[in-house]
């Protein structure tokens, strides 16, 4: 596990919250960097990473029959024990091992407008048929959505196609342990019917390495998060309510539902296992 400090910082408009921190510098971006984010929705990565490249180009990836495609494909590219504060994450604060406690403006995740495409709108695109030329990036990255952008394996193959020899795809998401069974999606389906299911590690690196991917590094680590925020997404009250009371047996010697809650200052929280993984397009 990595566990090295993850101190926030600065930047022009806001900050940049500890565990996206961490993610930069896992990337670590270059100021030749030709970057391409592919995201569901709008995400922090294009104001975070935006200004350490040359130029940055956001995909808000939508389904197929949904997408609106700027371009074409042959077209040119547009260019674990020690506890840290509380970060905002999506819908919920989050806590990750390492580091000091950022200040109170680094709590909270920013949330700029993307880089626009060359007519002047965002660019909307089908992951699985990036409308961009092979080889045109040099730097591609997916944040915690590549089970939402479509079928992983085809999103995975993109990816790579439109990273140019030597670059870098960067992905990060959840995945379980290898030695851990999948009991955890339990809760997971039960929150989200159609969730796709939690990847192990050593099943992620596959996918990625069968769609033609090297991998060249790696970083798992584990975070805690309130219940009740990402409950916020179940599919009804009853089912929140369902899940919240099996988290709570679970904390007074009830059965195991994999996510290891436990009770912060009165209030309720669980696991998750976050990893980032890069890799080169293998020619």
């Amino acid at each position: 596990m990595n566990t090295h400090p993850v101190a926030a910082i600065q930047q022009t408009g806001g900050a940049i919250a500890p565990h996206l921190r961490r993610l930069l510098e896992f990337i670590e971006p270059a100021r030749d960097d030709v970057c391409l984010d592919v995201a569901r929705g709008r995400g922090p990565m294009p104001a975070a990473l935006g200004p350490q490249v040359r130029h940055l180009t956001a995909v808000d990836a939508v389904p197929a029959r949904a997408t609106a495609v700027n371009g074409t494909r042959n077209g040119a590219a547009t260019g674990a024990s020690a506890r840290t504060s509380t970060v905002e994450f999506g819908t919920g604060p989050v806590r990750i091992a390492g580091g000091d406690p950022p200040p109170p403006s680094a709590t909270r995740e920013e949330h700029r407008p993307h880089p626009i495409g060359p007519d002047g709108a965002p660019v909307k695109a089908d992951a699985t048929a990036l409308p961009y030329r092979d080889n045109a990036f040099s730097l591609v990255t997916a944040r915690f959505s590549l089970y939402n952008l479509g079928d992983p394996d085809s999103v995975l193959r993109e990816l790579l196609r439109v990273c140019r020899p030597g670059g870098r795809v960067v992905v990060a998401d959840l995945v379980r342990g290898n030695l851990t069974g999948p009991d955890r999606d339990r809760i997971e389906r039960l929150r989200d019917p159609d969730h796709p299911g939690t990847p192990s590690i050593a099943r992620l690196t596959e996918m990625i390495t069968l769609a033609g991917g090297s991998i060249r590094r790696l970083d798992v680590f584990t975070v805690e998060r309130p219940v009740d925020a990402w409950l916020a997404g179940a599919c009804d009250d009853a089912t929140a309510d369902r899940i919240r009371r099996a988290l709570i047996d679970e904390v007074d010697g009830g059965p195991r539902t994999g996510a290891k809650p436990r009770i912060i200052s009165g209030e309720l929280w669980f696991t998750q296992t976050w990893a980032h993984v890069a890799a080169e397009p293998i020619p």
